[in-house]
């Protein structure tokens, strides 16, 4: 009688803990070592940058490239290469130009559902009528949201005010356009759609699949949820099975499944990382729903209360510390004349080779960011340690 065979089990997929997910993380994120690649390359590998504030993208781009100088992201924005757009989870992003184009039809869905939260503000308002309106009125000149909120309601005098400005921005891929986010300049908010600032239409709405590969190429390996996360979409699922044959699989340590590009760098978990200054709502922070491969879980939260958020210190890979510039506590602390100091509060224990580590990356980033504005005034930049103190009290 011929012996029974039997097939072998399928194996499980390897574990990756916190650690090394960060690393995989930090080298899609150029946070290993910097990069030589220009700052329009890498605004398009890292899916845009975060930008409710005008200055983040440039730290973002500083922790990143080798020798990046402000002024280059900056020639961008004024040559149209980039923009400044709600795109990912309803905030402002930069984003290439191609992107701004693409990008926007995929989280048209998340603009919609955001839509809805406000009818009860808008009713009597014909959203396609409001969308041939606004767009009239935006393209026309750049209008400040005042502006047309002040237009919309002469059209619709029985809405409510901010329910109309939400509507403007849903309806419409509006962009922030220049002075606004130029290095060392400032202007206020004034907007046009992103098909009359670059001067051709929008791409047809793509199917998130490319996009999947794109976003495990910057914050991989990473599971459905965690690009749900990150792209304030939902339904995503499909996508990830349709690309299962090329992907490769891992779980975590609670047992999610994890995809990844099967070329894509994964670090040694005990490779060396530099301390990195990130600002306020960097996408590695922000870039997946369990984030503790960047953030241990001790220290969830205490880098923001809301939407009032600090600016980051990795140290060893994971978050260590909160900066600012200037002195908390005094008229100089984050404004004008502050530049020089950054304060840096530990959330717990640094060694001394870490805070002389700390300090010495400071210091770069000041050389770079916050330049003594006289040529022949020597420089005052200095970091200074203090305990953690919550900078919002």
């Amino acid at each position: 009688m011929a012996a029974k065979t039997h097939s072998a089990a399928p194996a499980s997929p390897p574990v990756l803990p916190p650690r090394a997910l960060g690393r995989a993380t930090l080298a899609r994120q150029l946070l290993l070592r910097r990069s030589p690649m220009s700052a329009k390359d890498a605004v398009g590998h890292l899916v845009g940058l975060q930008a409710q504030n005008t200055k983040p993208p440039y730290h973002q781009l500083f922790a990143r490239l080798e020798g990046f100088d402000p002024a280059e992201l900056s020639g961008l924005m004024e040559s149209r290469e980039v923009v400044r757009i709600v795109t990912l989870r309803s905030t402002i992003h930069t984003h290439t130009a191609d992107d701004a184009l693409t990008l926007r039809p995929l989280v048209q869905p998340a603009r919609d559902r955001e839509l809805k939260m406000f009818r009860n503000g808008l009713v009597g308002v014909d959203p396609d009528r409001l969308a041939a309106l606004g767009r009239e009125l935006v393209e026309a000149r750049p209008r400040t949201p005042k502006e047309i909120r002040e237009a919309l309601l002469a059209e619709w005098p029985d809405a409510d005010p901010q329910a109309l400005t939400v509507a403007a921005r849903c309806v419409l891929p509006l962009v922030q356009v220049t002075p606004r986010g130029l290095w060392g300049r400032s202007g206020q908010v004034a907007l046009t759609t992103a098909e009359h600032w670059l001067g051709r239409p929008a791409e047809p709405t793509p199917t998130p699949d490319a996009t999947v590969l794109r976003y495990l190429g910057a914050f991989g390996p990473a599971s459905v949820k965690d690009m749900q996360t990150w792209a304030g979409l939902t339904r995503l699922r499909e996508a990830f099975e349709r690309l299962r044959p090329q992907l490769t699989t891992f779980r975590d340590e609670n047992g999610v499944e994890l995809f990844d590009l099967p070329d894509a760098p994964r670090p040694d978990a005990d490779t060396p990382a530099p301390p990195r200054f990130l600002p306020e709502f960097d996408n590695v922070l922000l870039g997946h729903a369990d984030r503790t491969r960047v953030i241990p879980p001790q220290y969830r939260g205490r880098n923001g209360n809301g939407n009032q958020a600090y600016g980051t210190v990795l140290v060893d890979g994971f978050l260590a510390a909160i900066w600012r510039f200037g002195v908390p506590g005094t008229k100089s602390g984050g404004k004008s004349g502050g530049e020089g100091i950054v304060t840096v509060q530990a959330l717990g224990k640094l060694s001394r080779a870490e805070r002389d580590a700390v300090t010495e990356e400071g210091l770069r980033m000041l050389a770079t960011m916050a330049p003594t504005m006289a040529p022949t005034q020597a420089p005052t930049h200095d970091i200074r340690f203090a305990p953690f103190i919550d900078f919002g009290q």
